[in-house]
């Protein structure tokens, strides 16, 4: 299952963290893990190529996290709320492959 967990501060989203693997299909047929793969990715590009902020990014195999300060987080506000739409639309499609948190701090 794929386990994805929103950082919120001060009702800003500042990052999030994606691990696992969906098991929905085989490696290369994964339309789940390809999905959140897409969204994640972007997301992450979006915020430090196009928005050009500065995020910690830590990526290997079925993980990826990323965070931001909190005035760069009020920057990516919309990219990040559009990221936790897709994903909990997905998660609400995939109940048994995705699974989405948010937690305060």
């Amino acid at each position: 299952m794929i386990q994805v967990i929103f950082t919120v501060k001060d009702n800003d989203i500042c990052g999030f963290e994606i691990s696992g693997h969906s098991d929905y299909a085989e490696e290369g047929s994964d339309i789940v893990c390809a999905a959140v793969s897409s969204a994640a990715l972007m997301t992450a590009n979006t915020i430090t190529e196009v928005q050009s902020l500065q995020a910690d990014i830590t990526e290997n195999d079925g993980f990826l996290s990323l965070n931001l300060s909190q005035g760069d987080a009020k920057t990516a506000e919309v990219i990040l709320n559009g990221l936790l739409l897709h994903l909990n639309a997905l998660s609400k499609a995939y109940s048994e492959f995705i699974n989405v948190k948010i937690t305060e701090v």
